[in-house]
């Protein structure tokens, strides 16, 4: 976890002063409001904790969270990220990001600071378009999304960034959308977890894609298609009518009925956050057959990049003194010899 003193402060504490400027409706607020409620109760310090962001609407964070913070250049978040947690550990860092900005001309740099396992927690805002640039398709925007880019419907096969987070080797994923009283919760554990904490946010854009979500992410009647996953439970949804089993011929998940609360008879599968394959089936799941799998889909952690970097360092040191004198003498150098009237 993300080691600190804890220290008290309200949600108060974390608003600027700066006018918060999004759309209105926009689900950026819920989503900004929801990790103002959650750092105080993780007993974040403001002079420890940084916001770092790349372009987009998402990338406004930093202007409205009161920490340090580094609005960024397009795609290059984790860069910095990486570049700060390694010139000073103990800082918490949080990278905000959108999936235009983190999944095309940032995909790269996403992948590494996944599978180098820097200790941060990555929030993905997803709303399957280009908010900022005036509603082009984006990475994860589905098949037939009619835009500026796309004016007959999106041919591309989306990217889906809890699936590409798995295999960029995230040892830490989950899911959450912006209303849901429940994001705090997937938060909390994303700090817990020591290393790189992946966060696939649903977003909803009101200007360009409007109630996308809906389906699984409405505030009232959505419940039924939203799995939420927690460590050691049943996979039980629909109010524990259905869940989700194991075809054990197709290697696969699959749906089945619950009666009367009975799931060990229906064959429900209980959620184990370290089970890797267990974690790319959840993922990959088609919603509508299926429900949208939600909260922490895989945890299970390993040493960080930072921790590497540091142990590399002080063996590297280790009777040694600093001299800088002999530093700059040491390899290929040239003495140039002249006599007083001479030029050089």
């Amino acid at each position: 976890m993300n080691d600190m003193t804890p220290i008290t402060t309200t949600m108060k504490d974390w608003e600027t002063d700066q006018e918060v400027r999004w759309c209105p409706g926009c689900g950026d607020y819920a989503i900004l409001k929801a990790v103002q409620r959650t750092l105080p109760q993780l007993g974040c310090d403001p002079k420890n904790t940084v916001f770092v962001s790349g372009i987009g609407c998402s990338s406004r964070f930093p202007y409205y969270i009161e920490s340090y913070g580094f609005h960024t250049i397009h795609g290059r978040a984790p860069a910095v990220a990486t570049g700060i947690k390694l010139a000073n550990p103990e800082l918490d860092i949080w990278l905000v990001t959108g999936d235009g900005d983190g999944l095309s001309i940032g995909g790269n740099h996403m992948m590494h600071v996944l599978r180098r396992n820097v200790n941060m927690q990555i929030m993905l805002f997803n709303n399957e378009i280009y908010g900022l640039t005036k509603g082009q398709a984006s990475p994860t925007s589905r098949e037939g999304t009619r835009s500026p880019s796309t004016p007959l419907g999106s041919y591309d096969h989306p990217a889906k960034p809890a699936a590409f987070a798995l295999g960029s080797g995230a040892r830490f994923v989950a899911r959450g959308f912006d209303v849901s009283k429940k994001l705090p919760e997937v938060l909390i554990a994303a700090h817990a977890h020591k290393g790189a904490a992946f966060i696939e946010i649903f977003q909803n854009c009101i200007v360009y894609n409007k109630d996308v979500f809906d389906d699984f992410a409405a505030p009232k009647g959505a419940e039924a298609r939203q799995l939420w996953l927690e460590d050691g439970e049943p996979m039980l949804f629909a109010g524990g009518t259905k869940g989700l089993a194991l075809d054990a011929v197709n290697l696969a998940l699959t749906v089945v009925d619950v009666t009367d609360g009975d799931w060990q008879a229906a064959g429900v599968v209980v959620h184990d956050v370290r089970n890797r394959s267990l974690a790319h089936m959840l993922v990959e799941m088609p919603f509508g057959p299926f429900p949208m799998a939600l909260g922490v889909l895989y945890d299970h952690p390993r040493p960080t990049f930072e921790d590497a970097v540091i142990a590399e360092r002080a063996q590297a040191s280790e009777g040694k003194q600093p001299d800088l004198a002999k530093l700059l003498a040491t390899g290929q150098t040239w003495t140039v010899d002249a006599a007083e009237d001479e030029q050089v």
